[in-house]
């Protein structure tokens, strides 16, 4: 499993000295989580192209920077993240019209894409389009509402479909899309993700918080899936 710290836990003046820490622990995916102040429960604006230039021109071109917009008007202004120096984006269909063109449209740009859906969002809903996603991202929480439990029932559930249907999709010559999960991810719970089937975890305050190291976490982390 890939493990990919979410910044938005951190010092945002040291968010340099972060990432490098990061690295220096084995990390070289980044996931970096935009709020407009508008789509989600959490008001506050995050960051945007202009940071996510500069921590571009700080990590360097062989760390993989990821950035999950959650912004009412993706379709709008997702080359600017593209611009900015992320290899993948990543949107949500809940804010998007018409998320086929945007696949092409990213497609076309040269940039990855990736749909994220909320968890009252149903797996159904985007099936249409995982045949074209370089990943999708399954919710674990509500997005932008910080301090929340892992919704177990609910995530594993529809991790495990989307294994079931992109296993299927891999088997047939299909697109290999990657599935990852965001929200609560801990050490007592990785272990359970990943035997339902996850590749990219996303782990915030897990990695990134005052109690230890992100080396130590990510060390704690590896021995979970070790198990």
């Amino acid at each position: 499993m890939i493990i990919t710290p979410s910044i938005l836990t951190a010092d945002f003046s040291r968010l340099g000295e972060v990432c490098d820490e990061a690295i220096a622990a084995g990390i070289d995916w980044i996931h970096l989580d935009v709020m407009d102040g508008n789509f989600v429960i959490n008001k506050t604006v995050t960051f945007g192209p202009a940071v996510i230039s500069s921590l571009r021109n700080h990590v360097g071109p062989d760390i993989k920077l990821d950035c999950h917009l959650m912004i009412t008007n993706v379709s709008d202004t997702w080359k600017q993240f593209a611009d900015a120096g992320v290899n993948l984006i990543i949107a949500h269909i809940e804010a998007c019209d018409d998320f086929s063109k945007l696949i092409n449209d990213m497609r076309e740009y040269g940039v990855e894409c990736g749909l994220v859906f909320n968890p009252d969002t149903p797996v159904d809903d985007v099936l249409p389009y995982l045949p074209d996603l370089d990943l999708i991202l399954v919710m674990s929480v509500v997005p932008g509402k910080g301090g929340q439990s892992f919704m177990e029932e609910m995530a594993l559930n529809k991790v495990k479909k989307l294994r079931s249907i992109i296993d299927e999709q891999i088997a047939a010559g299909g697109r290999k899309t990657l599935l990852m999960i965001d929200g609560g991810i801990k050490s007592h719970n990785i272990g359970l993700v990943n035997d339902a089937g996850v590749e990219v975890a996303v782990v915030g305050s897990g990695l990134i918080n005052d109690k230890a190291t992100i080396a130590e976490n990510l060390v704690l982390l590896h021995s979970e899936l070790d198990k």
